[in-house]
């Protein structure tokens, strides 16, 4: 439920970031004059919008795998390097949640912001963290249950 609503928040955001930026096309082609800033608002955007489509993308195994050596390996012995690989994903989730709040509270002790727009920084990092966490217990869940566990939530 929650790596659904992570994704949902990325897709508005995503959305959000194309209607700024086609108003900003608009505004820069027949007016001459464009938004200060977009970028800014994409890139910050893009990062959060990144971060929150990580839970759904583990729930629904829908990362990467190079299964290049483990092809002739038994399904048995496959399921659980599946599971030690979603534990070692928890495990660098976890490690990345703490370090970006790390970074977000220095962001917001320094009073961090962007360039043009003056954008607190911090609230990206911020952004970042419940996703990130979500994902590494997605990812424990998966490890301590399988993979089956989380399909039965995810199916319409």
């Amino acid at each position: 439920m929650l790596a659904k609503l992570c994704a949902i928040l990325a897709g508005l955001l995503l959305t959000l970031i194309t209607l700024i930026t086609c108003y900003n096309l608009i505004m820069r082609n027949f007016i001459g004059e464009s938004m200060v800033g977009a970028f800014e608002l994409t890139a910050v955007s893009t990062g959060a919008a990144i971060a929150l489509f990580m839970p759904l993308a583990q729930a629904r195994q829908g990362h990467i795998i190079v299964d290049f050596f483990t092809t002739g390996l038994s399904d048995a012995l496959n399921a659980k390097l599946d599971r030690f690989g979603a534990l070692m994903l928890s495990l660098v989730f976890v490690f990345l949640a703490w370090r970006v709040s790390i970074g977000g509270i220095n962001a917001y002790n320094a009073g961090s912001q962007t360039m043009l727009m003056g954008f607190p920084e911090w609230i990206v990092y911020a952004a970042m963290v419940p996703p990130f966490i979500v994902t590494a217990l997605i990812g424990l869940t998966q490890t301590v249950f399988g993979f089956e566990s989380l399909q039965k939530e995810l199916t319409p």
